[in-house]
């Protein structure tokens, strides 16, 4: 009766000991998991913009004093901005111009918004290197097609924004925005 007595408790004690065991490998992978988890998070978010990036993610502009054949310049994202008030006489031209003689085809429709087309936003940044083109403010150099001109390499820009003469391979670019009133737009 001895000898059972030290089998019983010999299969006993090999059930309990993996059961220990089981229990201590499932603690260890949730200890692990739970430590694991503050870790990738930290990680993942230092890849999100910083507050001041975020800031700068849209601009409000109020275009009210604006008059046709005007533009200003505003910062986004730390890159110039123009918006243009198109004169009459502008949008005409612009609609004349045969798109497929362009090296960059775009008509003035495709660079403006719907019932908006007076207004032309665009991007300051020459698609050639990166300097800022000449055209918004009031005097500067317009070019040969009376848009913008870049002093940097001489590219030409019409008043569509796009590019006619010169080494830029590219109209300037159109950002995303969006009309809240006639008068005021967010960029971004």
């Amino acid at each position: 009766m001895a000898s059972e007595v030290r089998q019983a408790s010999a299969e006993d004690l090999g059930t309990g000991g993996e059961r220990r065991r089981d229990f201590l490998y499932i603690a260890t992978a949730a200890f692990a998991g739970a430590g694991t988890l503050p870790v990738i998070w930290s990680l993942v978010n230092q890849m999100n913009p910083s507050a001041d990036v975020l800031a700068l993610a849209s601009i409000d502009l109020d275009l009210s004093a604006v008059q046709p054949g005007q533009a200003i310049k505003a910062s986004w994202r730390g890159k110039p901005v123009f918006a243009r008030h198109l004169t009459p006489e502008e949008i005409a031209d612009a609609k004349k111009v045969d798109v497929s003689t362009l090296r960059d085809p775009q008509k003035l429709e495709d660079r403006t918004k719907p019932g908006n087309e007076q207004w032309l936003i665009t991007l300051g940044v020459c698609t050639h290197l990166g300097c800022v083109p000449l055209g918004a403010a009031e005097g500067e150099v317009k070019g040969d097609f009376g848009g913008y001109f870049c002093p940097c390499h001489g590219s030409h820009y019409d008043s569509a924004a796009r590019i006619r003469k010169g080494p830029a391979p590219l109209n300037l670019e159109v950002p995303p925005y969006q009309f809240k009133s006639p008068t005021s737009v967010t960029i971004g």
